[in-house]
């Protein structure tokens, strides 16, 4: 028997396509809520009511001090017996969001936070509103450093999709499993399966370089 035929690297193909797709649309749609909600929790952290911005902080801690894969069992297992039904690619790509954007609004935080306090002052004597100060003044100082932070989870991300593998959620990782299931061979398709992991974050890597590069030219950054 060969250790490597590369007849099932072609057989696997088809297989290993229909998960890539799965796990590219998890990433980027898992991502794009991670960012968002991620922002969303850093600027309630940063509200002057304490109560509200302690509250904020626990709910991060907690998100971030609980395994992804237990939140992902609890919201599509648990989650029924309560009366809450969610379909698994629903609950995939949510639980991916929510847990990553505890992360990202940390990485989102220490970028405001690093914003000098004069710009604050800056802005309150010019008299600008909050959604001006924001969106034109403190924003664009504080997210292009954070881009390689971010860069890093969304890089960790993709190579989290395969816990969705849990609920049923066939990703790469999962279809290349099913394929050595189907044809008892297992090399061909892992290997190629960690090989498209190995270029896709290459690729993400790149993509997040030069979004840098591009935010610091714009805003005249070193």
């Amino acid at each position: 028997m060969k250790i490597w035929d590369w007849s099932y690297v072609w057989e696997a193909f088809p297989y290993l396509y229909q998960g890539a797709i799965v796990t590219i649309e998890a990433t980027l749609l898992g991502f794009a809520i991670a960012l968002i909600l991620g922002l969303v929790f850093a600027m309630i952290r940063q509200s002057p009511n304490r109560y509200v911005s302690t509250t904020m902080a626990e709910i991060v801690e907690f998100i971030r001090s609980t395994p992804l894969l237990l939140q992902l069992f609890f919201v599509y297992f648990v989650g029924p017996q309560i009366g809450i039904f969610i379909p698994a690619w629903t609950a995939g790509i949510g639980v991916l969001g929510i847990h990553y954007a505890a992360y990202c609004s940390e990485v989102f935080r220490g970028g405001i936070e690093n914003v000098d306090g004069g710009q604050w002052e800056a802005c309150t004597a010019l008299n600008l509103s909050r959604t001006r100060t924001w969106r034109t003044i403190i924003l664009p100082q504080a997210i292009p450093p954070m881009v390689p932070a971010l860069g890093n989870y969304f890089i960790g991300m993709f190579k989290d999709t395969p816990v969705l593998a849990a609920i049923s959620v066939f990703e790469m990782l999962q279809q290349a499993k099913n394929f050595g299931g189907n044809n008892y061979r297992y090399i061909e398709a892992i290997t190629m399966c960690g090989f498209f992991y190995y270029v896709f974050s290459l690729v993400a890597s790149a993509i997040v370089q030069s979004v840098r590069v591009w935010l610091n030219r714009r805003y005249h950054l070193q």
